[in-house]
């Protein structure tokens, strides 16, 4: 396993970024948290603007769990069957959205516990919810932030649980609430997978990683 870098490094590493971007924000659209739950569970295996097109008629219309009841899995169903798996997301929505009816009084809960315990919510979408509604510094490792942590030897780990702890041991504390948001953004514009933007990256001087543009 490749060593992190050292903490001076990783430091302005986020310096960059946060002087670049100093508020970066998610790009699921969404108008509270019951919403941004929703869509973050709808992202899974699916492109944001692709979940996007699809819950911009559907968050008109459907904002809390109690309403999205109301219009039942076959009216869910209509509105994202173009976004992958809608069957079997549609179903877990609906068992979501009666269960923060049933216990929360229609609330999101603020616990990662809690989060969890919801049907089709795991940790990744937990410490979105946690991290941009309720302004924790959760880290919701994705494969973009998989890839530039140990590409970048900023976060490097083998599995998704060890990047995440990579994180919070190695970022320092003043840069953990937009952590993820900046290592999502710059995987996914800059430090591509296959063809990165080397020439375009503010942390190139920084980066171990060999440069891979043309």
């Amino acid at each position: 396993m490749a060593q992190p870098l050292d903490y001076r490094t990783i430091r302005e590493i986020f310096a960059r970024f946060h002087a670049a971007e100093p508020e970066p924000k998610g790009e699921l659209e969404h108008v509270n948290a019951y919403t941004l739950l929703v869509a973050v569970a709808l992202s899974a295996q699916a492109t944001d603007v692709g979940v996007n097109r699809a819950t911009r008629g559907l968050f008109a219309v459907v904002d809390t769990p109690e309403k999205m009841l109301a219009l039942g899995e076959e009216g869910l169903i209509g509105h994202i069957r173009t976004i992958g798996l809608f069957r079997n997301k549609a179903k877990n929505v609906m068992k979501m959205s009666r269960i923060l009816v049933e216990e929360y009084g229609g609330e999101v809960p603020s616990s990662r516990a809690a989060l969890q315990a919801l049907p089709g919510v795991g940790r990744k979408t937990a410490n979105v919810v946690l991290n941009m509604w309720w302004g924790l510094p959760a880290q919701a490792v994705d494969t973009h932030i998989f890839r530039v942590g140990n590409r970048t030897r900023i976060a490097p780990g083998k599995s998704v649980e060890a990047v995440e702890r990579a994180i919070e041991d190695n970022v320092p504390a003043e840069f953990q609430r937009h952590a993820h948001h900046w290592l999502i953004l710059h995987g996914r514009y800059v430090c591509k997978a296959r063809k990165p933007v080397c020439g375009n990256c503010l942390i190139r001087d920084l980066c171990p990683h060999e440069d891979k543009t043309p």
